[in-house]
């Protein structure tokens, strides 16, 4: 599935929708910046790549959520730059 986000402001008619993560925060940030608004994101959906990802790094930020044989994860560098690790 690729990535669709909906970003929408409540105080302006202001909506789009966008193809890429990235594309949609500079997008709120700029409204935001130019406005002085609060904007709300939807990600409807994410390619499986950045799901598996997600999903492996335990995002909920529940501990024990990581997937600690998951080869993207980088516990070295994370110990070495004082990030958490998981035991």
């Amino acid at each position: 599935m690729p990535t669709a986000v909906l970003v929408h402001c409540e105080d302006c008619s202001y909506e789009e929708t966008f193809d890429s993560l990235r594309a949609a925060r500079m997008a709120v940030d700029d409204h935001e910046r130019a406005t002085a608004h609060g904007l709300d994101w939807y990600i409807g959906g994410l390619s499986g790549g950045v799901e598996r990802a997600a999903a492996d790094a335990g995002v909920c930020g529940r501990e024990g959520c990581a997937n600690p044989d998951s080869p993207l994860l980088d516990r070295e560098a994370a110990r070495s730059t004082g990030g958490s690790s998981t035991k």
